[in-house]
């Protein structure tokens, strides 16, 4: 029988990373290296999470996929857990991106890939580049590619903590320097990059461009694109965020005031990624303490959990789509 699931994190070194996954979460990193993200529950070949508590420790995601998923997702005959969940940290901004739609993905051999984006730190200049500049065109899009500019072309968004964007695949992006994100994928790892600021990568060489699938994959129709705007419900011990509400994933962000105990009903399976605070998790005989930057897959098998806020709580639901 499945019960919550916590993994251990898969580090990644990354040019553009720092130590904020350690100084904010606690988790420790290996010394000396710029880690840019912490895939906190990946299915990925080569990547795949390990269990780190219960009896099913030192077995991991695909593991469950192959033996238990009915349990968890309530269907069988998928391959791999639909989701990718990570923590990033951008000390410098990223390049410039995009991932391919379904419809030209298969032609590009690459995978489609939707995400979502929570800042949970910001420094105070922080953007995002999202979607295009009005009017830009595919072919000023492509000339500025080849003089070096095309980052004029992209929308330009100051954020802040609490902030969140939708990225459905085709739309262009990067993320700026100076921030910390939860961010919510389809179990994908095809990026495109179109510009990466001249930089080298950790070998010293100049990384990759991929222009000609990010022409295929960008949706020039897409201007502006804003920030997520729904608001916090009024309720004042246990308010709610609707975010997304996509088929690959649902996500609300919630905050509790402290000391509140609560059931969360599990209608399809579940992560909760915690943003701030403290809560204890209890199902059965099995007891949690999570932290800010913990992540717990909740199985669909399970029906409802219990929640005891220690401290004043914010936190992310995320509703695993098929």
């Amino acid at each position: 029988m499945l019960y919550p699931l916590t993994f251990q994190p898969i580090f990644k070194e990354r040019v553009w990373g720092n130590r904020k996954i350690e100084t904010l979460y606690g988790k420790p990193l290996p010394p000396s290296i710029p880690i840019g993200e912490s895939w906190e529950i990946s299915d990925r070949p080569g990547d795949v999470s390990i269990i780190a508590n219960g009896p099913l420790t030192g077995k991991d995601l695909q593991y469950v996929m192959q033996h238990h998923q009915k349990e968890l997702l309530g269907h069988e005959g998928t391959e791999r857990f639909p989701l990718l969940i990570k923590i990033l940290d951008a000390q410098e901004k990223l390049s410039l991106q995009v991932h391919p739609p379904a419809s030209v993905a298969a032609s590009l051999k690459g995978e489609p890939k939707t995400e979502m984006w929570y800042i949970t730190d910001a420094a105070p200049t922080a953007d995002l580049f999202v979607g295009l500049n009005p009017g830009v065109t595919r072919e000023q899009f492509e000339k500025k590619i080849h003089d070096g500019t095309v980052a004029e072309c992209f929308h330009r968004i100051p954020v802040k903590a609490g902030d969140a964007m939708f990225l459905p695949s085709g739309r262009v992006h990067a993320i700026g320097a100076g921030l910390v994100i939860f961010e919510i994928q389809q179990n994908s790892d095809t990026t495109y990059r179109v510009f990466d600021w001249n930089r080298v990568g950790l070998d010293g060489k100049p990384r990759p461009l991929h222009i000609r699938e990010s022409l295929a994959s960008i949706d020039f129709n897409d201007f502006e694109p804003p920030l997520i705007q729904s608001k916090y419900s009024r309720n004042p011990t246990i308010s709610i965020r609707f975010l997304v509400d996509h088929p690959l994933f649902r996500v609300d962000a919630c905050k509790v005031k402290r000391g509140q105990r609560f059931h969360l009903r599990i209608p399809a399976a579940h992560i909760l990624a915690i943003v701030k605070g403290r809560v204890e998790l209890t199902w059965r005989d099995h007891q949690l303490l999570l932290k800010a930057g913990d992540f717990v897959l909740l199985p669909l098998s399970l029906e409802r959990v219990t929640l005891t806020a220690q401290t004043q709580l914010e936190y992310l639901q995320v509703h695993v789509g098929k």
